[in-house]
């Protein structure tokens, strides 16, 4: 199976980053962790330069000043050494066999650029919990965050990896504008047998937001919706006119070998 690389953005994630990296050091998969040190004012940056002491597959880049995990991703994709990449929040956990499971999927399926995990979401409101819809919409969550995303670098950085745009970083939302490109462009699989991604509830956590208006315990503003949909479907035009340059482009050929 080919070696995976994660890429764990990290802003004052002091205490959950061990338990994140611990859960991708044992994935017999994991060949580097890349934690990107999104401007944390607390201990984060030293916490991660210790494992990474004791375990060279853990590195650490640091972003001079904080600009969201979209960008602290794509950074840390940018170093991303092996032909996988798997993201990880700083605030979330694999499970055991969780890489092994993802790999194998695209081992035995070369023409599938991703694959999700299905996630668990852990110490949430009973509210949202106990609600009749919340197994419907916790389904669609674990198709897009990025805890739940495995995928190659190829299809990847065609994309344009995660979008950027500062509307996002107000309200979130930038893991569903990639999904949604990835979804209509290469199609979106997800293994949904079993949990293998676990999401820790914390206030003002984006998940919360998206299950209340889902379940309709809150509103939102038509206005934000409105935004929210023209910059995801700005970010999809983008990236559709990006593949379809790719797709129709002529490729180099190789020099004929000269005669004998």
């Amino acid at each position: 199976m080919k070696p995976i690389s994660i890429i764990i953005p990290c802003y004052n994630g002091a205490a959950t980053v061990v338990r994140a990296l611990r859960s991708g050091q044992i994935q017999p998969e994991v060949a580097q962790i890349i934690v990107v040190d999104d401007g944390s004012t607390d201990a984060s940056a030293d916490i991660v330069a210790e494992c990474g002491s004791l375990d060279p597959r853990v590195g650490l880049l640091r972003m001079p000043q904080n600009g969201g995990p979209a960008r602290a991703r794509n950074w840390g994709a940018l170093h991303a050494s092996h032909d996988l990449l798997a993201f990880l929040d700083a605030d979330d956990e694999y499970l055991p066999g969780a890489l092994a499971a993802a790999s194998s999927f695209l081992a035995k399926n070369p023409t599938e650029v991703s694959v999700r995990l299905d996630v668990e979401y852990t110490g949430f409101p009973a509210d949202i919990t106990g609600h009749a819809d919340f197994a419907k919409h916790a389904a669609t969550l674990s198709n897009t965050v990025p805890s739940s995303l495995i995928i190659r670098r190829a299809a990847y950085a065609a994309l344009g990896g995660f979008p950027m745009d500062d509307a996002f970083r107000v309200r979130g939302g930038e893991d569903g504008a990639f999904s949604w490109a990835l979804r209509d462009i290469f199609g979106n699989r997800r293994l949904d047998d079993a949990k293998r991604v676990r999401m820790h509830y914390h206030a003002g956590i984006h998940a919360e937001r998206y299950f209340r208006i889902a379940l309709g315990l809150a509103t939102v503003h038509p206005a934000d919706v409105a935004d929210a949909f023209r910059y995801s479907r700005q970010f999809v035009e983008t990236a559709r006119a990006g593949i379809a340059q790719l797709r129709t482009a002529n490729m180099a050929q190789e020099p004929a070998a000269p005669a004998v």
